[in-house]
This record gives structure tokens, C-alpha cells and sequence, in this order.
């Protein structure tokens, strides 16, 4: 579905985006605009890629106007930009309201000024039942993206609005992952908050397969979910000293915000749940779509979640210490 389409990523510079441009520019895409706020990653961008295809905008999702020119005559749209790191939110809240609710918002006002075909919302795990400002952020950003279906006038309005939900990216900015190799890298001991805490995680690859899967799938107003699995922290530790030097662990405790397991899909969501594509879908009600005489119709081969009280990482297929040890390996963030 994405060729000779005209794409455009909010936030794009960032490691998702510069990930998912390199996938779409294989897809034959007509362009790829870069909406983002950081020039400097702009320009390594521009050389690291050297793609006529690709067109770099500065801006700030913040700025409505901005939006709307930068959308003019784009066929889909992929809004990865967001604040996401849980201690500088807490610590400035508003300025993740103003980027990741209000910010969100502005997307979906310019996809329907501008008539954009798809506008897919990159979600986390986080928000579900958050005990954050980040996941609390991203909850209402998902509520907003799916509710803006309500209002799409189908003589006026083109915009199908998606939302999809995973876990961890393994060994993305900000996570454990480049943690631990920092603190190898320096001889220290490994931290760990808790030894019974689990995460799930999903490589770069399995994320960009499942977006664009959910891409092509969507028909809006779903929220899209992976089959993920997920690892206890204690065999990613134990993984890590296997292949490098054992300098022991420090046991810190949980920090405030931090969940001892993750959910991607809650007790209450379970409900509305659906297993399609090899994905979750997560349906909103009040959408004419999922009334159940038309839900089969939509999407054949449907087929209702039942017999689990909700999807979260302790109960998750766990990876092993093995596969843990390839992956980092495969990371890329530490020569062997």
C-alpha cells in the first residue's frame, strides 16, 4: 500500500523514525518529509541517507499552522514525536502535555485540514493504567486519535486515525539495554530495581513489521497490539555477564513511576479485544465499525480474546537467556 505514496513522520529524527524511513524508502514511496525539531540530527539524516525522495521540514508539533503547511498533499501520516522520558516528565509535565496531548491534537486537526488517507499514532505499554506523566500523556494521545474518528464528516473528511501500542524497542534510547552497557563499559555493578520485574521487548524489526502491518490492516479507531513476549530483568543481567565480565548487581529498588510488570492490554480492554493478523486490536464501541454484526465483515477471520484477564509481561511468553544473549549481540551497541 505505500507505493508512490507521499509519507510524512513527525519527529522523524528520531531512532523509530530514521528506522521506519529506511524501511519505506525499500517500499517505493514517491517522498518522505522529516517533520522535526532537531536540525542537527536533520543533517546526519540527509547524508547519512542521500535520498531525493526525502524532504527535511523543522518544526514543532506544538505549532498548528506549521503543521497544516507541512501536511499539504501528504497521503499518510506517522506521528512518532513525543517527550518520553519518565524523570525529566515528572519533572516538567506540562512541557509533556503541550508535545505529547496537545501536540497530538494538532496532528489530527492538520490530517483533517489537509485530508491525509491514514494518521498512525505510535503508543507504549506505559499507557496503560499509568503511573506516570509519560504514560498518562500517551493515554490521552491514544483516547484522542481514536475518538477523532467520531468526528471524520466521510463527504468532508478522508482521515482514518489508528493508534498502535508495543512494548520496548531492545536497546532503544533511554531503556535498560544502554544501561547496563554503560555501566559495564565503566566497571560498575549493574543496577537492578527489582529481581522478580519483567519488560517486554521487541526488536526494531518485529516493530516496524507490525506498524505497517497495522498500516495496511487499520480501517480507524483501533488500537493495534503485537504479540509480544517479554523477559525477566534478572536473565538479561545474567545474559550480559555471560558475554562480558560479572562486576555484580545493586539492588536499588523500584523508582517512583516504574511498574514491577508492563500491560499492553488492561483488565478493562480485554473486553473489547480481538486477536486479527497475528495482532491484538483493541476496538472502540462507540464506533459504528465494531458493532458485532459488522466486526466480522470487516475484518475476516476475527476471533474474540477470551480466558485471559489481561495481556502484561509476567504471564507473556518469556525470551531466553540465549536469545538475550543474540540480541544483544545483534544490537549493535557494544563490540565484541
Amino acid at each position: 500500500m505505500f507505493k508512490d505514496k507521499k509519507i510524512l513522520s513527525t519527529g522523524g529524527t528520531g531512532s523509530l523514525g530514521q528506522a521506519l524511513t529506511k524501511r519505506l524508502l525499500g517500499e517505493n514511496v514517491k517522498t518522505i518529509r522529516i517533520f522535526s525539531r532537531n536540525e542537527e540530527k536533520q543533517v546526519y539524516m540527509e547524508n547519512k541517507f542521500d535520498d531525493n525522495r526525502l524532504r527535511f521540514l523543522l518544526g514543532d508539533i506544538t505549532d498548528l499552522e506549521r503543521l497544516k503547511r507541512a501536511f499539504e498533499d501528504i497521503d499518510i501520516v506517522f506521528h512518532t514525536a513525543a517527550l518520553k522520558h519518565v524523570p525529566k516528565i515528572e519533572y516538567n509535565p506540562f512541557e509533556a502535555i503541550k508535545t505529547n496531548v496537545i501536540g497530538s491534537q494538532n496532528v489530527i486537526d492538520a490530517c483533517l485540514h489537509e485530508n491525509v488517507e491514514k494518521a498512525i499514532a505510535i503508543g507504549t505499554d506505559k499507557a496503560v493504567s499509568p503511573l506516570n506523566t509519560y504514560g498518562a500523556t500517551k493515554l490521552l494521545m491514544e483516547k484522542l486519535f481514536v475518538s477523532a474518528n467520531n468526528y471524520v464528516n466521510p463527504k468532508k473528511h478522508l482521515t482514518k486515525f489508528i493508534s498502535v501500542r508495543y512494548g520496548n524497542v531492545f536497546g532503544s534510547s533511554g531503556s535498560v539495554v544502554p544501561r547496563f552497557i554503560e555501566q559495564i563499559k565503566k566497571k560498575q555493578k549493574i543496577t537492578i530495581t527489582d529481581p522478580k520485574m519483567t519488560r517486554f521487548s521487541i526488536t526494531m524489526n518485529e516493530a516496524l513489521d507490525f506498524i505497517l502491518s497495522a498500516t495496511n490492516s487499520g480501517k480507524g479507531s483501533e488500537i493495534f497490539v503485537p504479540k509480544m513476549r517479554a523477559y525477566n530483568i534478572m536473565d538479561l543481567k545474567d545474559a550480559f555477564y555471560e558475554l562480558f565480565e560479572n562486576y555484580g548487581e545493586n539492588i536499588i529498588g523500584i523508582r517512583p513511576g516504574e511498574k514491577l510488570h508492563e500491560v499492553l492490554i488492561g483488565d478493562d480492554e480485554i473486553r473489547q479485544s480481538w486477536e486479527f493478523n497475528q495482532m491484538f486490536m483493541i476496538t472502540n464501541p462507540l464506533y459504528p465499525l465494531f458493532h458485532v454484526n459488522k466486526i466480522n465483515e470487516s475484518y475476516p477471520n476475527i476471533k474474540k480474546i477470551e480466558n485471559i484477564k489481561n495481556y502484561s509481561s509476567d504471564i507473556a511468553e518469556k525470551i531466553s537467556k540465549e536469545e538475550l544473549k543474540k540480541m544483544i549481540k545483534d544490537s549493535g551497541l557494544i563490540d565484541l
